[in-house]
Parts: C-alpha cells; sequence; structure tokens
C-alpha cells in the first residue's frame, strides 16, 4: 500500500466507527462540505442529512469487509461490502451491500465527498 491508501484506509475505519457510534463531531470533520450519498433504493442525502439521520437511525451492528483502496491523483475510491443490523425509528433494518466511497484531497486533507451504495447481487 502506498502511503496515500494507507492514510484513506485508516480515514475509512475511523468514518465506519463514527458511523457505528453515530459520532456526529468525527462525521462533521470527516466529510466535505458538497458530499452526497446515493442510498442503496436511490434517494440522495447531503451531507447534514446524512449527519442528522442518527436522529432517528442507529446501528446494532456495522461490519465492513473487503477492503480495496484504489489511488487516482487527488482522489480514492474505497470499495467495500458492508453488512449492517440497525434501527430506523422502530423499524428494524438489516442491509447487505457493496459500497463506493470517494474520498478527496482538499488543501492536503482527505475528506470523504461521495457514497454510493448497491444491494449485494443474491448468490
Amino acid at each position: 500500500m502506498t502511503t496515500t491508501t494507507t492514510t484513506v484506509a485508516e480515514l475509512q475505519h475511523r468514518f465506519d466507527r463514527a458511523e457505528l457510534d453515530a459520532d456526529r463531531a468525527t462525521l462533521e470533520d470527516l466529510i466535505a462540505d458538497d458530499f452526497l450519498s446515493i442510498g442503496p433504493k436511490g434517494f440522495v442525502l447531503d451531507k447534514r442529512q446524512w449527519i442528522d439521520r442518527h436522529d432517528q437511525f442507529r446501528y446494532q451492528s456495522l461490519d465492513v469487509d473487503e477492503l480495496d483502496v484504489r489511488e487516482y491523483g487527488g482522489a480514492a475510491l474505497v470499495r467495500t461490502v458492508q453488512r449492517n443490523e440497525a434501527t430506523y425509528g422502530d423499524q428494524h433494518v438489516e442491509v447487505a451491500t457493496r459500497v463506493c466511497q470517494v474520498w478527496v484531497d482538499q488543501g492536503g486533507r482527505w475528506r470523504l465527498a461521495g457514497i454510493q451504495f448497491s444491494p449485494l447481487a443474491e448468490s
């Protein structure tokens, strides 16, 4: 791994931990201001909506594996498989998805610019 891919992998782990813990301060720090997320059913959330979803959304578990980091100049793609169990309001949610996250170097600081979720194919 290069220094950049190691740095981005560490930031990705930090982001995943912040998601699990609903650590809004860390999420605020790691996420770019113009961030967008595309959910597994096509909905789009900006940075504020992403962080504020923790008002109603709570992980019970968040397992991330198959980490693959690819560097492209001032950007890096992180691909993973994510399995989680959560509650949204009073609804139980279990999701298994492939996730692609885009990290960008903004003035020497890596920030998460986007996430896209895709349901795992049935095997």
